[in-house]
């Protein structure tokens, strides 16, 4: 893997060990970097430290949440302990896995909701309409403007939710398990929105518990747990680790997990075992025309 020059960090992390108020850590010695617009997916078990360690690039850990911390977070050139949440929230926007603890709760229309942020933070009216038009776009909520975001699906919920981050315009998207709590086609709305978002050059940090779509589309992974960084590197030099992996309490790619089984048997090194369903398809086609001849 190229190492990054400080000129491409947007994210660095410098042992990083957190404790909530009177617990023991749930981070220790967290180090990893992350460079401009990467995708970085972050992996493990429950209870692993992935929603702290979401929370704490955007300085709601330590500062909301208060308790002990040591080492330092920096993104977009600010160390997060020198800046308040409100700075941070201009560089790194962060989504939560449940999107209705995201809204406001006072906004009757998707516009509005798009809007509240923006004016708390005291943009004006002219400054924000092309903002507004411009996020629901991206996330493909245009003509929805005047719906409640309670009569919205789960995937339009969250990715009305990812409309309020883009509409402050932040370098990094911080995403907490955003499909967690979605159906499939719900599911499937939100992984292509944080798709084209990286394609257009956003950095993203996504905490996520469908590993086949981080296999798709991460360019790195980290594997947490109990609060320990146990992995971290490649996607697919990551996701290949099957047994390592499965021992931790995390599934691997179905696919892999596959070659994984077969690999005595047919042959199948760690360096081809394929990670997407594309990758097996010609794996295992491959394999059969060999078989037959």
């Amino acid at each position: 893997m190229q190492e990054m020059t400080a000129s491409s960090r947007l994210v660095e992390v410098r042992e990083l060990t957190y404790a909530y108020p009177g617990n023991t850590p749930v981070l220790q010695s967290i180090s990893f970097e992350v460079k401009k617009a990467e995708m970085l997916g972050i992996i493990g078990p429950n209870g692993a430290g992935k929603s702290t360690l979401c929370k704490s690039l955007n300085g709601l850990v330590p500062h909301f949440y208060g308790g002990s911390i040591a080492g330092s977070v920096t993104v977009a050139d600010m160390e997060t302990m020198r800046h308040s949440v409100a700075e941070l929230s201009l560089k790194v926007g962060l989504v939560f896995q449940d999107p209705t603890n995201q809204f406001s709760g006072v906004s009757t229309r998707v516009d509005e909701e798009v809007a509240f942020g923006m004016s708390m933070m005291g943009y004006s009216r002219d400054e924000m309409q092309p903002r507004i038009e411009g996020a629901l776009r991206v996330v493909g909520l245009e003509g929805l403007e005047e719906r409640s975001p309670y009569e919205l699906s789960g995937g339009q919920q969250q990715r009305l939710a990812i409309a309020t981050v883009l509409a402050v315009r932040p370098e990094i998207i911080v995403m907490d398990e955003p499909t967690a709590q979605l159906d499939p086609v719900g599911k499937t709305e939100v992984l292509q929105t944080m798709r084209e978002l990286n394609r257009q050059g956003y950095t993203i940090i996504v905490a996520e518990h469908e590993i086949e779509a981080l296999a798709t589309f991460a360019d790195r992974i980290i594997v947490l747990d109990n609060g320990q960084v146990i992995e971290q590197g490649d996607t697919r030099d990551v996701l290949t680790k099957v047994k390592k992996l499965k021992e931790l309490g995390v599934d691997p790619p179905s696919v892999t997990e596959l070659s994984y089984i077969l690999s005595d048997e047919l042959a199948i090194s760690r360096e081809k075992f394929p990670i997407a369903l594309e990758e097996a398809t010609g794996l295992f086609s491959q394999i059969l025309r060999a078989g037959t001849k």
